[in-house]
């Protein structure tokens, strides 16, 4: 079925994704001074007469440089950092301008400062590495034929034997080394180069681990019998054995087949290297994709034990109990960060409001999400508390609330619109939900977001033409999106008798996004509209056991009444009743077939 067909308890409010969590705590962290983003060990510097610290025009350009990075505006950093390093013959200034000339993809003027900071610092091994970056990049990834310059593999070898005379060693390249050859579309050129120029340094576990990663991009066809990757990756620990970045990647490669061997090596690397937090981190993340959230709370839980300063962990086991619905857990947890001043641009404020909404604290949610800075997540919070109004029946007032919301943007102005349909939905008016829809349909007629709800709404009010006018139309914009396949494919195997067109569109959504439980379901209802009970079924157990929920539970239950197993279905629609007890589609497969 549509996923959109059933809406959030928390409108745009979910918890962060699990596979970024850890990032994602640290990015929430306090953000540093404004000096600290400063290149390091200019800004303190003031200018003087005697030219002992940096000129008036030099410092000048270094703060133009830094305010420029601070607006996202890299080119012109990048070129205000060179023209002082350039006057200044200082290698900290050149390095900056190199390093943030990358990152604007200036080729020309990264080549230029990385060649002045090679002439005002003869030892440092980088700037030899990026010029050996930019030798592969101005080739395009490679030669006309797909290959690389002559002299690529050259300077490569030039740059690691240098490497290799100094304390750093080649370790560092290697590390980089596929980054620089990224641009090659020829996969399997590049691991034969990475391999060729680690060939001189069997003892070096980074050399191992480049070659490994080559293969693992698709340099090894999947399936080889070598199985290269695994083999160059277990060379790399057998060197460093409590080298996390190597562990994590055999953990990828364990887990491209089955998850339960990668939840094992890593537990077991956890176990041993205690210390290493993105190792922790990243098998909470494979626990979490089990749903074995108890687990990955334990692991944020003991490093957050281990160095109670580092309050990215304890924000790890708040995030954790809103998933386990553990509400005292994460509230005290979420205002002990609120008291410590932990995150920005209210992300703890805004976990505090949904936890006092989830535990029907009306009042005080929407006190909370008021409180909430602007800003992305104010803008969302604002929104929701219109829907918290609707549900203390304040519907007129929720509305009203909407129409004054300052909504300046495109974008906000369709959120709105959503959320005053979504208001009306939750309230049983369809047919108002469908005039707010169709009236913004008018101000924005291509607007996927909008085209995709009125479609939702127009089947609920039996206007299957506008629904699949509306679905068409979004896929026409979005082609790919597996959720706009997904909804025209289901409204046609529901609604109409092109059960096969529709089973198509599903089929497509499903190779897009194989492990979504709603477009399992719609693919289960497919099969089961023609006739195909024993696949259907397969669909639907594995729908729900991803995702337990009412309505696909009540398709399940009418394969298995269809099957003639009665008393399975009814024990799965009671069971699904006494969390959902209200849910429509539910209720009408229960009194249609159940009576």
């Amino acid at each position: 079925m549509p996923s959109a067909s059933r809406s959030p308890s928390s409108f745009a409010l979910r918890a962060v994704p699990f596979a970024l969590l850890t990032a994602a705590a640290l990015t929430l962290a306090p953000a540093p001074a404004p000096a600290q983003s400063l290149s390091p060990g200019l800004a303190p510097q003031a200018s003087s007469a005697n030219g002992s610290g940096l000129s008036a025009d030099v410092f000048y350009r270094v703060l133009l440089g830094d305010v420029a990075l601070q607006r996202g505006e890299t080119s012109l950093a990048a070129r205000a950092f060179y023209e002082a390093a350039r006057e200044a013959r200082d290698p900290r200034i050149a390095k900056r301008a190199a390093e943030v000339a990358l990152q604007a993809r200036m080729r020309g003027l990264a080549q230029e400062s990385a060649k002045l900071w090679a002439t005002l610092d003869p030892s440092a091994t980088r700037p030899k590495e990026i010029l050996a970056q930019l030798a592969v990049g101005n080739a395009g990834g490679g030669n006309v034929d797909g290959g690389f310059d002559s002299d690529v593999k050259q300077r490569l070898e030039k740059v690691l034997a240098d490497s290799a005379l100094t304390e750093r060693g080649v370790g560092e390249v290697f590390l980089q080394i596929n980054r620089f050859l990224a641009d090659n579309p020829d996969k399997r050129q590049t691991y034969e180069l990475v391999r060729e120029l680690a060939k001189p340094y069997p003892n070096s576990a980074e050399a191992h681990f480049a070659v490994a990663l080559a293969a693992y991009n698709g340099g090894i066809p999947e399936g080889n019998p070598d199985n290269t990757a695994m083999l160059e990756i277990d060379r790399a620990l057998a060197i460093k054995p409590d080298w996390e970045r190597a562990a994590l990647l055999k953990t990828e490669l364990l887990s491209r087949t089955k998850n339960d061997d990668a939840i094992k090596y890593l537990a077991a690397f956890v176990a041993a290297n205690p210390e290493s937090r993105a190792a922790s981190g990243a098998l909470a993340q494979l626990y979490v994709e089990q749903k074995r959230f108890g687990d990955a709370r334990a692991l944020f839980q003991k490093l957050w034990d281990n160095d109670r300063s580092a309050r990215e962990f304890e924000f790890g086991v708040a995030v954790l109990s809103v998933q386990m619905k553990d509400w005292e857990t994460a509230e005290s947890l979420f205002n002990d960060l609120k008291r410590a001043n932990y995150g920005e641009n209210g992300a703890v404020e805004l976990y505090l409001a949904q936890i006092s909404e989830e535990r029907g604290r009306y009042d005080e949610a929407i006190a909370r999400y008021k409180a909430v800075p602007e800003g992305e997540r104010g803008w969302l919070a604002s929104l929701r508390v219109a829907a918290i109004m609707g549900k203390m029946g304040k519907v007129a007032d929720a509305r009203r609330y909407l129409a004054d919301l300052p909504a300046v943007t495109i974008e906000q102005r369709v959120q709105v619109r959503q959320a005053e349909a979504q208001l009306l939905r939750d309230a049983n008016d369809n047919q108002g939900a469908y005039d707010v829809l169709v009236a913004a349909l008018v101000e924005h007629p291509d607007s996927p977001e909008l085209l995709y709800d009125t479609a939702m709404v127009a089947e609920r009010v039996d206007r299957i033409d506008t629904a699949e006018k509306s679905l068409r139309r979004v896929v026409e914009l979005k082609p790919d999106d597996p959720q706009a396949l997904n909804g025209l494919g289901y409204t046609l195997v529901d609604r109409t008798t092109r059960v096969a067109e529709g089973y198509a569109l599903i089929e497509r959504a499903l190779k897009l996004s194989p492990d979504d439980p709603f477009i399992m379901d719609s693919m289960g209802w497919a099969l089961f509209r023609m006739g195909k009970y024993a696949e259907a079924e397969q669909y639907l157990r594995r729908a729900m056991n991803t995702r337990p929920d009412a309505e696909i539970a009540a398709h399940l239950g009418e394969v298995l009444w269809a099957k003639g197993e009665r008393d399975r279905a009814q024990e799965i629609w009671q069971s699904q009743l006494k969390t959902s007890p209200d849910n429509a589609v539910l209720l009408e497969t229960v009194r249609r077939l159940a009576r």
